[in-house]
């Protein structure tokens, strides 16, 4: 990559007064309390007294993900910039994606495990989140040697998990208890709940590229490049660890969408909606690269759900 095609990515850039800040994450918690409508721990019973898939999930998602995104951030060498490169480690280190349960469904995969993943992996994000993007941050910024006036990249862990937990840990532990114990204003809430958050996820994109769309263009060949290499990583962590473990198909296939969808709209709140990142200028590359991950593994997961239901037909019809 050119420096200056490292130079426009970087110059992309959002900000937002203390109004707009406090309205994304108002509505990010909405949006979190709407997926925790569809959580029953009836649903979770025969999950966790077979936990082996849940815990390869969590592995996966937790563990696996964040190094292996450290490790494919170094091998691209200079062809990113370390912004691109911290908008990678960010969506590796956010929880799954909320349409995982949907594509799911669409898969004819394990719905119960799917829930499971995500209701763990987002109740761990309070921690895991800030922890996972602070180590494999600062150790990408140490080993890549990109640029020596890079700063450290130094994130104030208490106030980032005040942030997700409040943004997280409320809204879930509400609509946990909204379900069990309102479940007919659970039923009604969940589908229009559901449409609001992905209407939420692209006014969050439309903010990211508005005012920067000439830019984005300029570079969008490498963004989009860049988000598929590492998206498809993502996917196959889930399915090569599945199949590693022979874990069934339905499981197996419910590993690929939960490690290959990530919920990069909670990073952009974080970039957008928050002063976390108020010293670390500047962050364009890793404010697109977070906003294109969102909008890229909806097409990924529709693309893998239509792989998983024609490999059923064929089967079938064999």
């Amino acid at each position: 990559m050119s420096p200056e095609t490292t130079s426009i990515i970087d110059g992309i850039n959002v900000t937002l007064n203390a109004g707009g800040m406090n309205t994304i994450n108002i509505v990010l918690a909405f949006v979190m309390y709407g997926v925790a409508l569809g959580i029953k721990p009836k649903m979770f019973s025969e999950v966790f007294l077979k936990p082996k898939s849940l815990i390869i999930g969590m592995v996966c998602q937790l563990v696996i993900l964040p190094l292996l995104t450290f490790l494919l951030a170094l091998a691209f060498g200079r062809w990113i910039s370390w912004t691109m490169a911290l908008g990678m480690i960010l969506v590796a280190s956010c929880p799954g994606g909320n349409i995982s349960n949907f594509m799911s469904s669409l898969s004819k995969a394990n719905v119960e495990l799917s829930v499971s993943l995500t209701a763990v992996s987002t109740a761990l994000a309070i921690l895991l989140t800030p922890f996972n993007f602070w180590l494999y941050g600062n150790l990408y910024l140490h080993f890549s040697k990109l640029a020596a006036d890079v700063p450290q990249l130094v994130i104030p862990l208490w106030d980032v998990f005040k942030t997700i937990f409040i943004l997280l840990g409320i809204p879930l532990t509400l609509g946990v208890l909204t379900a069990r114990f309102l479940p007919r204003v659970a039923e009604t809430l969940k589908k229009p709940l559901q449409w609001f958050s992905i209407i939420f996820f692209i006014v969050m994109v439309v903010l990211s590229f508005m005012g920067n769309v000439d830019a984005f263009l300029k570079c969008v060949k490498y963004i989009f490049l860049v988000v598929l290499i590492h998206n498809l990583l993502a996917l196959s962590i889930g399915f090569g660890m599945g199949t590693a473990f022979r874990v069934p198909k339905k499981d197996r296939r419910t590993l690929t969408i939960e490690t290959g969808i990530q919920n990069s709209g909670l990073g952009l709140v974080l970039l957008l909606g928050t002063n976390i990142f108020a010293g670390f200028p500047p962050h364009g590359g890793t404010l697109v690269i977070t906003a294109w991950w969102g909008i890229w593994h909806i097409i990924s997961g529709l693309t893998v759900s239509t792989v998983f239901n024609r490999h059923d037909a064929r089967k079938n019809k064999a």
